[in-house]
């Protein structure tokens, strides 16, 4: 199965458009090819991938036929998947495919939703050493969507030309772009030809107000709960570390925080039910997250060692532990517990279980209050550590006071889109807080885990010396990390944001 990110533009051109001399744009035009395309695009019946940006289809023709899985993943960006045509037929999508659209498709099939034939004149742009910078494509289509008219044909016919990337950057693209709108193009109104084919694509958009507590509340829920779902595949398809699994956990635990924070506006039941089911995923994930930053941090201290071609056995251990809990994570995406927790959240966020009056009330007031709780917590867990010597009970206070942290960050966070500037600045202030106590705690996990290799029955005695070097060195640096934590700890107390918000 393979996968790129695609980098692209899209316009649309009459059918009298004449491509203009890009030479002025400093471009070599290369030779023609025409090619015919016929895609057949899949979708749930009520279009659920088409409503995040999702397209699927099978296509024939031109110089990569298949199966084609195209993700949003930024602006004029998507990540493609692949597959061979195969022997699997026309109806039936691949397996592979279908499980990386699992958050959106919830069970409900796939079947095909419109037909598109492409008549392509591609011609490749060329920089000046004659190297491929991106390919243009003139196409003329013709679509045909299901399901319409009460049973009627329905044909559909159009213009449009595409600039992808081969090598070319985004600022090259719109330069072309610039030209072609010049020339008389206009910028493509839809995402992709199936938008276009479809014409009325359910919205993915979840309206709510921010003006009260419980809809800056549900506000940030939706908006990580929809991170969380857009990173699903790209965890799916993750095999070493590329930040996905600590994106999505991220958005998890800023779930969990919200929940908590405001745990006495929601009906205690559901709030509880949906804190075990995300804490579930969030060690799921942290599983792998855990282990990709440690083997990334000792092989950061392995490389400045003499040594540093002689990889420790424990080191390929942990590679293997890795791909082993990369495929544990994997197999929780596919359980119907994880499903059921996705329906949980959509009910939660379709119907929120607000109790007494709290969350109807002017966010201005009751966030505020809310924020200003975090925040006095996170500060007293700060004084407990700083009563303690250093020992284990005081690593344990630390990272507690880390957590507090976490949630006074994501608690104000949540608060911006109401409160401005105040929550803003102390989010600010929160994150500087936590990646201090987030450094120390590294080197905590990090001491603890060389001092078990060091110790293990079995251990090469060289390998064994190595790791205790190591977690000498872990010691004593993670002491350093604290010097910040003071500094931190000051502009986190500072009063005047606090004081801000109550004035709102």
């Amino acid at each position: 199965m393979a996968h790129h990110t695609e980098l692209e533009r899209k316009y649309d051109a009459d059918a009298d458009f004449v491509l203009p001399d890009l030479r002025e744009a400093r471009v070599k035009v290369g030779e023609p090819a025409t090619h015919t395309l016929q895609a057949r695009y899949f979708d749930t019946e009520d279009l659920r991938l088409a409503a995040h940006g999702i397209t699927l289809r099978r296509r024939r023709g031109g110089d990569d036929a298949g199966w084609h899985l195209k993700l949003p993943a930024g602006t004029n960006t998507k990540r493609e998947i692949q597959l061979p045509l195969g022997d699997g037929g026309e109806q039936t999508v691949p397996a592979e495919l279908a499980t990386l659209v699992t958050v959106r498709t919830r069970g409900r099939p796939l079947v095909p939703v419109a037909e598109v034939e492409t008549r392509r004149i591609e011609r490749p742009l060329l920089g000046k050493n004659g190297r491929v910078l991106a390919k243009l494509a003139d196409d003329t289509v013709h679509a045909h969507p299901f399901g319409r008219s009460g049973g009627e044909v329905h044909l559909m016919a159009w213009r449009e030309i595409e600039i992808e990337a081969v090598t070319a950057s985004d600022d090259f693209l719109s330069a072309v772009g610039d030209h072609l709108l010049g020339a008389g193009a206009r910028e493509s109104a839809a995402r992709s030809k199936l938008a276009r084919t479809l014409e009325a694509v359910p919205s993915s958009d979840r309206r709510v107000d921010t003006g009260t507590a419980g809809g800056v509340l549900v506000t940030y829920l939706a908006k990580h709960f929809d991170k969380m779902l857009a990173y699903d595949p790209l965890v799916r398809l993750a095999d070493h570390d590329d930040d996905t699994v600590h994106r999505m956990r991220v958005s998890v635990r800023r779930m969990r925080s919200l929940l908590r924070t405001h745990r006495s506006m929601i009906d205690p039941a559901r709030v509880a039910g949906l804190d075990t089911e995300l804490k579930w995923l969030a060690d799921a994930l942290g599983e792998v997250r855990d282990l990709e930053v440690l083997r990334a941090r000792f092989e950061r201290r392995l490389a400045d060692r003499p040594d540093a071609d002689q990889r420790p056995t424990w080191l390929a251990e942990m590679a293997a532990e890795e791909l082993r809990a990369r495929d544990r994570l994997r197999e929780s995406l596919s359980t119907p517990r994880y499903l059921a927790l996705l329906d949980a959240v959509d009910a939660f966020l379709t119907s929120p279980p607000f109790i007494g009056g709290r969350a109807g009330r002017p966010a201005r007031r009751e966030t505020a209050k809310v924020v200003d709780q975090t925040w006095r917590k996170m500060l007293r867990r700060h004084a407990h550590s700083a009563e303690l010597p250093p020992s284990e009970a005081r690593d344990v206070a630390l990272h507690d006071t880390r957590k507090a942290a976490k949630r006074a960050r994501y608690t104000a966070e949540a608060a911006v889109p109401a409160l401005g500037s105040p929550a803003k600045k102390l989010a600010r202030r929160a994150e500087r807080l936590q990646e201090v106590l987030g450094a120390y705690q590294d080197g905590v996990v990090a001491a603890e885990r060389l001092g078990d290799f060091a110790g293990r029955p079995g251990t090469p005695a060289v390998e064994a010396f190595a790791a205790g070097r190591l977690a000498e060195r872990e010691e004593h640096g993670r002491e350093r990390e604290l010097r910040d934590l003071p500094a931190a700890v000051k502009k986190a107390a500072k009063r005047g944001p606090r004081r801000a918000l109550r004035r709102k």
